[in-house]
């Protein structure tokens, strides 16, 4: 049987945001009109996802229900989009992502079991059970207003536009928001050493 073992917040960060760095700098490097270099991005970036899977697998022991849920949307979007040569449809799976992740922690939320410290597990050690409902309900409209921004943006901009929205806004936005919830977490028990381990994956 194989042993989880704990993985660092730097192989965690690499794990969530390596397969869309991959995604940029081949849509960035891939000469041609927009939607080969969208096709060329979306095949590296499926191949980065299985990498990324397959590596937290073998030095962890075990693969994030995020990092999961992300590579399975990112496979099935970005088949979608390379068959069917229609740039769509890895426009549309952000907004997929999103929208599950603001379902799974709005139904925790609505039943009272904190799903979201599931997820994340240790990754906010002494963190208090009004800390981890607070955060949830915090990441529940995050998700929410970036399902709402992400359909804004693909639905009337163009892809290069698009691309440039999920480098520059979608995930410094994201980040910054991690960040902002940190003073409010360490009133909740958080240890200040920890803050913030692990980020939840930016669609």
């Amino acid at each position: 049987m194989t042993t989880s073992k704990t993985a660092s917040p730097g192989f965690r960060l690499a794990l969530d945001y390596g397969p869309l760095l991959v995604f940029f700098a081949v849509n960035f490097l891939t000469p041609g009109a927009a939607i080969f270099r969208i096709i060329a991005a979306t095949g590296a970036f499926m191949a980065a996802m299985v990498v990324a899977l397959i590596l937290s697998w073998f030095k962890t022991g075990r693969v994030s229900p995020m990092l999961l849920i992300s590579a399975v949307l990112v496979l099935v979007f970005g088949g979608l989009t390379i068959y069917f040569h229609d740039e769509r449809f890895i426009k549309m799976k952000p907004t997929f992502v999103y929208a599950i992740f603001a379902a799974v922690l709005g139904f925790g939320l609505a039943t009272g079991r904190p799903l979201l410290q599931s997820l994340l597990e240790t990754a906010y050690p002494g963190l208090d059970q009004a800390g981890w409902r607070k955060l949830t309900r915090n990441w529940t409209i995050f998700f929410v207003v970036m399902a709402v921004l992400n359909e804004a943006v693909w639905r009337n901009s163009s892809t290069d536009f698009w691309v440039g929205f999920k480098l520059w806004g979608a995930i410094p936005l994201t980040l910054v928001f991690a960040f902002a919830n940190v003073p409010m977490l360490l009133k909740h028990g958080l240890q200040a050493e920890s803050a913030p381990d692990t980020i939840p994956p930016e669609g």
